[in-house]
């Protein structure tokens, strides 16, 4: 274990992805966070001592150099899709991502991958995309070598997509949605973690690679798999641009009025934005191909972690069987 990496934000979704597969090929994982003692989850995947969550913040340079000394390869996974007091857009995506690739082309850190967004677009309408842009470029400014991965709709265990619509449905017959009919092409959180580690590890060369799975869907359409995948009939009602406008300002004024203490976790004028433009991998692109991955669908690992959303759990399959067989008789 000679070769040290830092993950920043390294137990998030996919970080921790990231950490659990670096520390699988035996490096020293340092797993740079806010708040360590709410990261202790990552230590198991390593031997005593392999995997330790460390105390950053990505808006000051002390920090972040304090982190990455000693480090081999560095890679950053912090973004947000929401602002929240001072991790604002422009200082997480934007001036963080371009902090560390300035720091790490100081400490001369061999190699950098970046987790940007399909859609990154410095000239974009919307704040994420375009601060996600931004990063991009001050990350290539200032270490021209890095691999950035542009990921589409990150689905797994963890996930806050296909969780939180699913636990949408428990709440009455109608699950609503904005822009139902633009496109997305869900990816599965650890390939873009293998995709991850072949840049850290030097198994595939620099560059942008656009991460996508095998299937591209319609909102509307994913949510109709959700759906099938966790025995519940609902109405898939894609709101009209102006009802869904008028709902994302409501909850963004609740949240500037209440001072934060209402976070708006359900639409944001910027999401929908952001909406309103397809999320599939650009036909030149980089991508899995390029990396020898091959993405895993959608139907493979939905129903191992979206049954606990059906109606009677774990025991839905067992007490539809049960039905069946009385059905029988």
């Amino acid at each position: 274990m000679s070769k040290l990496v830092t993950i920043y934000g390294g137990s998030g979704f996919v970080g921790r992805y990231i950490a659990r597969r670096m520390a699988k090929e035996g490096w020293r994982v340092r797993v740079a966070v806010r708040r360590p003692n709410e990261a202790m989850h990552v230590k198991p995947y390593g031997v005593p001592g392999q995997v330790e969550p460390v105390f950053c913040n990505i808006r000051d340079d002390a920090s972040v150099a304090a982190v990455m000394a000693g480090a081999d390869a560095v890679v950053n996974c912090v973004g947000v899709l929401s602002e929240a007091g001072k991790n604002t857009f422009s200082a997480v995506q934007a001036e963080g991502a371009g902090r560390i690739a300035r720091i790490a082309a100081q400490n001369n850190v061999e190699r950098l991958v970046q987790i940007s967004a399909i859609g990154a677009d410095a000239a974009g309408s919307s704040d994420y995309a375009r601060t996600k842009g931004e990063g991009e470029a001050a990350v290539l400014a200032a270490y021209p070598d890095a691999m950035i991965l542009r990921p589409s709709i990150i689905f797994g265990p963890e996930d806050q997509f296909f969780n939180r619509f699913a636990s949408m449905t428990r709440l009455g017959p109608v699950l609503p949605i904005a822009a139902g009919s633009t496109r997305f092409q869900p990816v599965y959180v650890d390939d873009v973690a293998k995709a991850a580690v072949a840049g850290l590890t030097g198994e595939a060369k620099p560059g942008v690679f656009e991460l996508g799975g095998p299937e591209v869907k319609s909102f509307s359409d994913l949510m109709t798999q959700m759906l099938e995948v966790i025995h519940r009939r609902r109405l898939v009602a894609s709101l009209p641009n102006f009802v869904a406008r008028m709902m994302a300002f409501s909850f963004d004024l609740a949240q500037s009025a209440s001072f934060g203490l209402f976070q708006n976790g359900l639409l944001t004028r910027d999401q929908l934005k952001n909406l309103q433009n397809d999320n599939v991998v650009s036909q030149d692109a980089n991508g899995f191909a390029d990396l020898g991955i091959e993405p895993i669908t959608l139907g493979a690992v939905l129903p191992d972690y979206l049954w606990k959303f059906r109606p009677s759990g774990q025991y839905d399959e067992l007490m539809k069987s049960a039905r069946n067989l009385h059905g029988d008789v």
